[in-house]
């Protein structure tokens, strides 16, 4: 009985360590991942679905072109009573990526703008202004990936989800705090399998949204670290010790 409740235990933990993604702070990008500022040469304000390529934004090699738009083949805009509760239709997106990952060339543009409310202006923002999703497709997959984000005046209304290059959904992140905040993921392996990242709402955020300071890495160009238990692994896991306890005392109890 023992013994299975400790598989029971390190299967729960096994399978928390090894999620699709797991959340990371900027700290986690080395200096040899990529970094777009929307500052560059050659982008000025008002570039709409700029590309990247690794010469434009100081890339190495095997770093991937990047490039900006709506949303990927296979999604909608949102719609009155489909998007999440309190989300603006603008910035909700809908359905999921057909295989093959790209960017729907029908979907909102997104584009360079100033933004009073970054200190790192200018931003991308997508359509309409600061009210719009923004999608990302690397051309290579990249391990890890995270932006600034902001400026939000409400907790968990926007999120960055990843995606495979099949389209599969891989995971997402939700702002935890307001203002400008860095919102980044990486692959629970600490593999290249990130195609597409998409910024958009999951919820209410009056203020509306932009991106800047997009980072991202290949493998061994962001730190992987161990997923931390959800809260329902920790129950597991607390279950399990006291039903070990209560074995155990039974044990001693029997052979008194």
């Amino acid at each position: 009985m023992k013994k299975l409740i400790l598989v029971s235990l390190f299967t729960a933990f096994s399978l928390s360590a090894n999620a699709a993604v797991i959340r990371i702070t900027e700290g986690a990008f080395t200096p040899a991942a990529g970094l777009i500022t929307f500052s560059e040469a050659g982008f000025s304000l008002g570039t709409t679905n700029p590309t990247y390529t690794p010469s434009d934004y100081g890339g190495g090699v095997g770093a991937p072109t990047v490039n900006f738009g709506g949303w990927f083949v296979g999604q909608s805009a949102g719609a009155a009573g489909l998007c999440p509760a309190g989300a603006a239709i603008s910035g909700c997106v809908l359905g999921s990526p057909t295989g093959g990952l790209a960017l729907d060339a029908a979907s909102p543009t997104t584009f360079i703008v100033s933004d009073g409310a970054n200190p790192t202006s200018p931003v991308l923002s997508g359509t309409p202004t600061f009210n719009g999703p923004v999608s990302i497709l690397f051309d290579v997959d990249v391990a890890g990936v995270g932006l600034s984000g902001g400026f939000f005046d409400a907790i968990g209304g926007t999120a960055i989800t990843a995606y495979g290059r099949d389209g599969s959904l891989l995971g997402s992140v939700l702002n935890e705090s307001t203002g400008i905040e860095f919102l980044g993921l990486v692959t629970g392996d600490g593999l290249a399998g990130i195609a597409g990242l998409q910024f958009s709402l999951v919820g209410a955020e009056p203020a509306g949204f932009a991106i800047d300071n997009l980072r991202f890495g290949l493998a061994g160009q962001v730190i992987s670290v161990p997923a931390v238990p959800e809260p329902e692994t920790y129950a597991m896991m607390m279950a399990g010790l006291g039903l070990m306890g209560f074995v155990v005392r039974r044990r001693k109890e029997t052979r008194v």
